[in-house]
């Protein structure tokens, strides 16, 4: 037996109006809420492209450009120029016009201290070079690039006046190294 045959069609039509009714009647609400004026939020939102004018300020004169002179009033050095090297006599000024030592041709830091030997009042140092030499100096003699005079020999170390240019005024000035015992 076929549930559909046992019941009726007019039960059937009536049970279908029943489901369907609630979506129709739902249909009906919303189409009549559409169908007027509409609400203040729907009559901005069509008025609000109306009222607006883009502001757009107009475009800035360009001025021409000015080349303005450095130091017009001539109170300044100007900073891209060539200093001219001021070469006044300094009382720490090497002598230039000296020959040059063996042991002037090595940097300071990289002569080792490696003994002392002493013979009738003179005393010497023993150097080791870079290349595996080892050179005696005296007091009076120079060690290194930056006319480093020997002034004193000690078991210790090896104290030496160097001469070097200053960077910022370039006068010459002396300082103090020293050269310690490598054991």
């Amino acid at each position: 037996m076929n549930p559909v045959n046992s019941i009726s069609k007019s039960k059937l039509t009536q049970m279908l109006q029943f489901k369907f009714l609630p979506i129709f009647v739902l249909g009906l609400t919303l189409s009549a809420c559409n169908g007027g004026e509409g609400d203040d939020l729907d009559k901005f939102m069509r008025d609000a492209a109306n009222d607006m004018r883009p502001k757009i300020k107009p475009i800035p004169e360009v001025k021409p450009y000015l080349a303005l002179q450095y130091n017009a009033d001539v109170t300044l050095n100007d900073p891209f120029a060539p200093r001219k090297a001021i070469n006044k006599p300094s009382a720490h000024q090497p002598n230039m016009n000296r020959p040059k030592e063996p042991m002037e041709a090595y940097p300071l830091e990289s002569i080792k201290y490696v003994g002392v030997l002493s013979k009738s009042k003179l005393t010497y140092a023993l150097l080791k070079t870079p290349d595996s030499g080892v050179q005696q100096v005296k007091v009076g003699n120079y060690v290194g690039q930056n006319y480093g005079l020997v002034t004193k020999i000690t078991e210790s170390e090896v104290v030496l006046k160097e001469i070097v240019q200053d960077d910022l005024s370039g006068d010459w000035v002396e300082r103090i190294s020293n050269i310690a015992l490598q054991e």
